[in-house]
């Protein structure tokens, strides 16, 4: 069971850095199309900025569960130092319940806020409902809990090893 679920989480936190990356290649070549736009062509394209700022929160929203999965997200360093296995493990378990039950409030009350912004639409983009910026925190979030979970099951810290 264990071994099956680190496995898939290892497939979806995968997926979701994929993501992360491919939204910075979007939103550096974007950059790099308003540039050329603005300062060379001297007709800028506005809807490059929503674009982009709608490819960082996605960025951001997909990479954050790599980061729980390596254990960077929530440190207590100093305890894990001073502490015996045992009560390492207790830590992994405040530690993993408290980054839960905040990331399942994401979850809840960002596909609440999705889904009442969807009658918005982007400026600069009228076509695209608000909806699909604002899904980024749910998405994200679902993303993360296999990542918190994973981290749980089997913690990685290297930081922490290399450092003594």
């Amino acid at each position: 069971m264990k071994d099956t679920f680190l496995r898939i989480e290892r497939v979806t936190t995968g997926l979701a850095m994929a993501g992360a990356c491919l939204m910075l290649v979007v939103a550096s070549s974007l950059g790099m199309f308003q540039i050329i736009t603005r300062f060379v062509l001297e007709t800028p394209a506005e809807w490059t900025e929503i674009l982009i700022r709608l490819a960082l929160i996605w960025m951001v929203f997909l990479a954050i569960p790599a980061a729980f999965r390596q254990g960077a997200m929530v440190s207590v360093d100093v305890l894990y130092r001073w502490s015996g296995p045992k009560t390492r493990r207790a830590l992994d378990a405040v530690v993993s319940l408290a980054a839960l039950a905040l990331i399942l409030v994401i979850l809840w009350w960002g596909w609440d806020y999705s889904v009442r912004g969807q009658v918005q639409s982007m400026a600069g983009l009228e076509s695209i409902s608000m909806f699909w910026g604002y899904v980024a925190m749910p998405v994200g979030a679902l993303f993360c809990t296999f990542g918190i979970v994973g981290n749980y099951l089997d913690p990685r810290r290297l930081e922490l090893e290399t450092a003594q």
